[in-house]
């Protein structure tokens, strides 16, 4: 199944690591809502908005694409009235790049309100209690409806915690999934269906899942199952094992990842997407992303501090002159604390993905992670999953 609604290239390739550049295009001609340079952040907007933030604040800040949840937005504010609006992209006024979930995240998320079945999943909302199945064509029917450029398939997911019987039967269920999720895409010239590599932390299980999907020819891939509390040295080794196998000439989207030092590694490995709810949720608890990790505003300390969030960040925030002073004193008391720190964070993981391309593109990558590493951990120990996951990209610490 190739898709003439996506055109991916890879422009450059890093000289030591996995790590390349690309270019994502969108559209039966590939010119609308692109180019998209890779390495990539999506910022979560779960419902059609990434809270505190409108659609061209999101553009100031270099965002070209976003991820949406077809799970909630399925239940508001629902496909009937997103079809009567035309999709999620003119119902939203956003014109950039758009990826939606499948929804099967939530078998985790609201495991105590599901049921999984070989038919889909049946669903107890947690705004009214009212019961949900949701079918692979069911999920399919709603990411139509809603536009989105890239579409996940439905997947059986399970705690990347889990072990046993119980990952391979999901990891099989999977393959069924978008084998159905397939047959019922009605609109491949127009949005493009990415299949997701599942197998928990099982290495044979992982191959196999590669293996089987890479069979119908999509036009990205996915790799799923993963930051969800397991182990980082399991974790990295099921990334980079992913992307061995994974095609060379097609996009690599590693799902709910978002933390800075993960985006260096796992670019590092071979991946071109990421996404997470990180940056934004972590603002509205009042932290602020730098590159030695995060300043947490609600602190003591910060009272008195007249300095900036970064003196080296670009972003509105920072060049306006708010201080951390200031960012404490309103930080969990007003809603601009909340939308000043989104902005700042949003920025913070766009510009750091560019300093990453960059950094690829001019072949200094290696350094750069280097210097990276040793400002996150200053005068930490770096863990030996970082120590271990870049020495098998030939880069020693």
């Amino acid at each position: 199944m190739t898709s003439k609604a996506l055109n991916f290239q890879v422009t450059h390739m890093c000289n030591t690591t996995k790590a390349r550049v690309g270019c994502l295009k969108f559209g039966r001609n590939h010119t609308s809502r692109g180019p998209i340079e890779t390495p990539v952040f999506m910022p979560v907007g779960t419902q059609g908005t990434l809270k505190g933030l409108t659609p061209e604040q999101l553009h100031q800040l270099n965002c070209r694409i976003i991820l949406g949840n077809t799970y909630h937005l399925g239940h508001r504010p629902g496909p009937d009235l997103l079809k009567e609006m035309g999709g999620l992209h003119s119902f939203m006024h956003w014109d950039g790049g758009l990826l939606t979930d499948s929804g099967g995240f939530q078998m985790v998320s609201l495991v105590k309100l599901s049921e999984v079945t070989e038919e889909g999943v049946k669903f107890q909302s947690p705004h009214d209690q009212t019961e949900m199945l949701l079918t692979p064509e069911k999920s399919i029917e709603i990411q139509n409806i809603i536009g989105a450029d890239i579409m996940m398939q439905l997947d059986d997911v399970v705690s990347s915690t889990i072990s046993g019987p119980r990952v391979e039967e999901a990891m099989w269920r999977s393959l069924r999934w978008l084998d159905r999720c397939i047959s019922a895409h009605s609109r491949p010239d127009e949005q493009s269906l990415f299949p997701i590599v599942q197998g928990g932390l099982d290495e044979k299980l992982r191959e196999q899942s590669v293996k089987e999907i890479v069979k119908r020819n999509c036009p990205g891939y996915a790799i799923g199952g993963l930051s969800g509390g397991e182990d980082k040295d399991h974790f990295w080794r099921m990334v980079t094992l992913s992307t061995d196998y994974l095609p060379k000439d097609k996009p690599r989207y590693l799902m709910g990842v978002g933390f800075a030092i993960d985006l260096v590694v796992c670019s590092a490995l071979g991946c071109d997407m990421f996404d997470c709810v990180f940056p934004t949720r972590t603002a509205r608890f009042g932290c602020a992303l730098v590159d030695s990790g995060q300043l947490n505003l609600n602190k003591q300390i910060y009272e008195k501090d007249h300095r900036l969030i970064d003196d080296q960040c670009i972003c509105p925030v920072c060049k306006s002159g708010y201080t951390r002073s200031y960012l404490n004193t309103i930080v969990n008391k007003e809603t601009t604390a909340c939308h000043l720190l989104t902005i700042h964070n949003v920025s913070y993981q766009m510009r750091l993905m560019s300093r990453i391309r960059q950094a690829i593109i001019e072949q200094r990558f290696p350094d750069f992670i280097k210097e990276f590493v040793s400002i996150y951990y200053q005068d930490k120990d770096i863990p030996k999953w970082i120590m271990n996951s870049l020495k098998s990209v030939n880069i020693e610490l």
